[in-house]
Formats: C-alpha cells, sequence, structure tokens
C-alpha cells in the first residue's frame, strides 16, 4: 500500500514511522531541515516501545512521488491552503485522503445532516479550496491522540501515555478504503479503531485542547505545570465544561468526566499552540479555539470563558505576528 504522509512534523514523522513498521510503502511531505534530514538521514521515532528508524520517499514537492494509494493530511491548519495547491500529483482516480488535524475540520458540516448541513468554514477552507481540489468524496476524518514533538531535525518523540488514531468516513460509513488504511497503522503499532461517529471522536479530544490549550498558552507553560495552579486549574475546568456545552448542542454530547480529565492532567507536555509560539510559526487559532467558537454562538451556547481566554491568545499571536486579522 502506497501512503503519502502530506506534512512531516511531529505527528506526520510519527504516523509515517508506524506506516512503515506495518508495511506500507511511505512517502513523506515536508519542508526545511527537518525535511532535509529525513531525506539525509531517514526518519527516527523514540516512542514508548522503541526507536523506529525509517527511510521514507520525501519531497517538498508532491510531483516527485507520484499517485499514491491513500493521502494522510498532518499538516497544521495554516498550511492547508498549501495542501489544496499541491496535493494533485498524490491523486490517483480513488486515492482517498485522511485530514488527520487538530480542531474543527474544514469539512465539518459535509453530510452532517440538519439545518447546518453543508455550512462553510471558510476560515478553515478560504474559497472552497480542498473542497475543490480534494472533494468531498475522497475525504475521510481524522483525529489523533498522541503527545509527540520533534527534538531534532529528523527526529520524533512520542510521550507515553493515550496512543490512538481514530479514522472515519464523514458520513458514517463502515468502508473498505477506511478499514485498510486502519489496518496497516495497527500492524505498525498505532492503535486505530475505525469510528461510525468521527465528528464524536473530534469533540472528545477538542473538549481537552479546549481545557489544557488556552491557560498553557496564556501562562508559556506546559500542562502539568500551568494546572498546577488552582487558578488556572479552574480555568481549564470552565473551558473543558464551556466546550462540553458546545459540543451537546450539536448532538455530540460527550461526559461530564472528559472536562474533569482535561482540568486534571499531569503530563509535562506543551500543547500544539504553545509549541507554535514559542517556535514562531504560524498558530492554528482558528481550527481549534476560534471555529467552536464560531459554532457555539451558531447554536446558541454561552461562551465567557473562552471568549475571554481565546481572544488574550489572539491577540499575543498577532502581536507576534503569527496569526493573522480575524474578518
Amino acid at each position: 500500500m502506497r501512503v503519502a504522509v502530506y506534512g512531516a512534523g511531529a505527528i506526520g514523522g510519527h504516523v509515517a514511522a508506524r506506516l512503515a513498521k506495518g508495511g506500507a510503502t511511505v512517502s513523506l511531505i515536508g519542508r526545511g531541515a527537518h525535511l532535509a534530514a529525513i531525506q539525509r538521514d531517514g526518519l527516527t521515532v523514540h516512542a514508548f516501545d522503541g526507536t523506529h528508524h525509517s527511510r521514507p520517499a520525501a519531497s517538498d514537492n508532491p510531483a516527485d512521488l507520484g499517485p499514491q494509494d491513500a493521502v494522510i493530511v498532518t499538516v497544521k491548519a495554516p498550511a492547508l491552503s498549501s495542501v489544496a495547491a499541491g496535493i494533485g500529483p498524490l491523486l490517483g482516480p480513488d486515492t482517498p485522503v485522511a485530514f488527520v488535524m487538530n480542531g474543527i475540520p474544514w469539512w465539518y458540516f459535509a453530510r452532517h445532516g440538519g439545518p447546518l448541513d453543508d455550512t462553510r468554514l471558510l476560515e478553515l477552507d478560504p474559497g472552497d479550496a480542498l473542497r475543490q481540489a480534494v472533494g468531498i468524496e475522497r475525504t475521510i476524518g481524522g483525529c489523533v491522540f498522541s503527545a509527540t514533538a520533534v527534538i531534532a531535525p529528523g527526529v520524533v518523540r512520542a510521550e507515553p501515555g493515550v496512543l490512538r488514531l481514530c479514522l472515519g468516513e464523514i458520513d458514517g460509513a463502515i468502508t473498505p478504503r477506511v478499514q485498510a488504511l486502519a489496518a496497516v497503522l495497527e500492524a505498525g503499532g498505532f492503535p486505530t479503531p475505525v469510528s461510525a461517529d468521527i465528528r464524536a471522536d473530534i469533540w472528545s479530544k477538542l473538549v481537552a485542547n479546549l481545557g489544557s490549550n488556552p491557560p498553557c498558552v496564556l501562562a508559556r507553560r506546559g500542562i502539568r505545570d500551568t494546572l498546577a495552579d488552582p487558578v488556572l486549574k479552574a480555568a481549564a475546568l470552565a473551558c473543558a465544561r464551556e466546550a462540553l456545552a458546545i459540543a451537546a448542542a450539536l448532538g455530540r454530547p460527550q461526559p461530564e468526566a472528559l472536562a474533569e480529565k482535561a482540568a486534571g492532567l499531569t503530563i509535562a507536555h506543551k500543547p500544539s499552540l504553545l509549541q507554535d509560539l514559542e517556535l514562531g510559526r504560524p498558530m492554528e487559532i482558528d481550527g481549534i479555539l476560534a471555529t467552536p467558537l464560531k459554532l457555539a454562538r451558531l447554536v446558541g451556547v454561552a461562551t465567557p470563558t473562552l471568549d475571554l481566554l481565546v481572544a488574550l491568545i489572539q491577540q499575543s499571536a498577532r502581536a507576534a505576528g503569527l496569526y493573522g486579522e480575524v474578518a
């Protein structure tokens, strides 16, 4: 099975390593020093079950890699426009594309049903570029639970803890193409359940992200150190409970225990938004923070704590030149 991973960062690197271990012929699309190191020395992932080394084909030009049996997109949201512009050479007549990303995905309301069916989220897919370049028919939803970081060019660390990658058709069908992709990841040691409701899985992770990311970004400290402060822990709990309310109003209720868990995390890991801020990279504020609040407005859910913390983060990110103006 030929599988391209579009986005050779921490998550993309971990996914690529598991695909290679599972027997896939893996290609990576990346950039910069990380890509150069992979091209020169291969990809190394240090994980709970050992060190995994592979030598995927790697390029910054998808045309170098050719059509694939499947593509997994693991870039951060600000890079999606480049995916729309570049993904064409990877697509054969039936190539599915799984978007394994943080936050609300660009396709969220496609085949959703109800009064919000097919609502466009143009802040995530400006001009419907992905809808046109990839299309809804090819699209598979994804959600990954894995604390990872690039610790040196070509080297990824996957921290111990929850490890799961959920894949699902956006209409809830259980299809051979999703099962085949999941099977390769499972063979590589990455638990990959096939979901009949991928939006529910997305909200399961998003509740945790909305609980931990805002206080950690503002405190500029990892999860354990941030939540050791009882005031910030209370703020994290309030954020997570507001996220639960949004999910429930959208028809994807989550257990209250998720909020308690989000506010009680003790891992030292720095959330992805904080990593981006510290490294001076464009921050994926829209998918993780701003778009959930837009959805809250669509369904009439009040989110006072998130409103305040997200506005502060947007101002900080703009001041650092890492986030564009909100339309």
